[in-house]
């Protein structure tokens, strides 16, 4: 089964050998893809090769949102005949709105022919998935985005271990090579935000996520990971990723080019934790407990 690079015996890498392969990769390319068409030629060969070499021959799902990432994977799949799950998780009690990415995961599921399982917890139940989050995560790990991300991520493994698979896709890594965040918009060098965004990824996402699957025993599939593919991405331009009005322009239009419906390719993408709304869980839980912050509720639970 492929091995993702920031992998070694399905552990993680340390931090300095994953900053010593972001650079390594850095010093290795240039921003040579000025030409769109070319940049989405490549980008979508690349792509390809990075979804098929992670096609398992035995049961796996999707990390689903509904946005262009997981939705771009999930057609993939599907086009190569695979059979799979997408799995959606959300919060939602009392009156309060459904999560919007239940919401968009159960259109765009609909929209493409995918077999998908969604999975609403009220306040009690987000609570119980937050505690294990943070067990597993431990007190190093304790913060608000990766106890909010870590519980989604924890969420939708817990309902596919259920059906028996051991392999989930996640969209990880899409926001850092195509510009997709806030702070690349406002960054004056828009590539070297998304560089230095490559370099944080370890702290920021890998250790959280990579404790989260070393528990549950499923492995995390991440093709927008692949070190080809980060090479190939980082080869275009910032000018091709990013505008004052959208992000990630290039992978929309390759999604598109792919057959991805439009209104699924050019969904606005919100964080894991504020679409499934578990940080809004978080927040009632912590007033509930007469915490007037959510970092100090989650640190009560060390």
């Amino acid at each position: 089964m492929f091995t993702e690079f920031y992998l070694r015996n399905k552990m993680l890498i340390s931090k300095h050998e994953w900053e010593g392969k972001i650079l390594s990769i850095k010093s290795s390319v240039s921003e040579d893809l000025q030409d769109k068409e070319k940049a989405k030629t490549a980008l979508t060969n690349e792509f390809l090769r990075a979804i098929k070499e992670r096609l398992p021959d035995e049961p796996f799902a999707v990390l689903f949102s509904g946005g262009v990432d997981s939705s771009l994977i999930a057609l993939l799949a599907k086009r190569a005949g695979k059979d799979f799950t997408c799995y959606t998780i959300g919060f939602q009690d009392d009156n309060s709105k459904e999560p919007e990415d239940i919401m968009s995961a159960t259109v765009a599921a609909r929209e493409l022919g995918l077999k998908i399982k969604t999975r609403i917890v009220d306040l009690e139940q987000a609570e119980e998935l937050i505690k294990k989050t943070a067990k597993i995560l431990g007190s190093e790990l304790n913060n608000v985005v990766n106890i909010g991300v870590g519980g989604v991520v924890l969420g939708c493994i817990e309902m596919a271990k259920k059906d028996g698979v051991k392999y989930l896709f996640s969209g990880l890594g899409s926001e850092e090579i195509f510009a997709g965040y806030q702070r690349h918009k406002l960054a004056e060098d828009k590539q070297a935000e998304c560089w230095q965004g490559l370099l944080n990824m370890y702290e920021r996402d890998l250790l959280r996520d990579a404790a989260v699957s070393s528990s549950t025993k499923v492995s995390l599939l991440t093709p927008f990971l692949d070190e080809q593919l980060i090479a190939t991405a980082m080869r275009v331009p910032a000018e091709h990723k990013i505008n004052n009005t959208a992000s990630k322009l290039i992978l929309r239009e390759v999604a598109e080019e792919l057959r991805l419906p439009k209104d699924i390719a050019w969904r606005g993408k919100r964080a894991a934790q504020y679409g499934s709304r578990l940080d809004k869980a978080i927040d009632k839980l912590a007033r509930k407990n007469g915490f007037k912050f959510k970092k100090d509720y989650l640190r009560s639970l060390d």
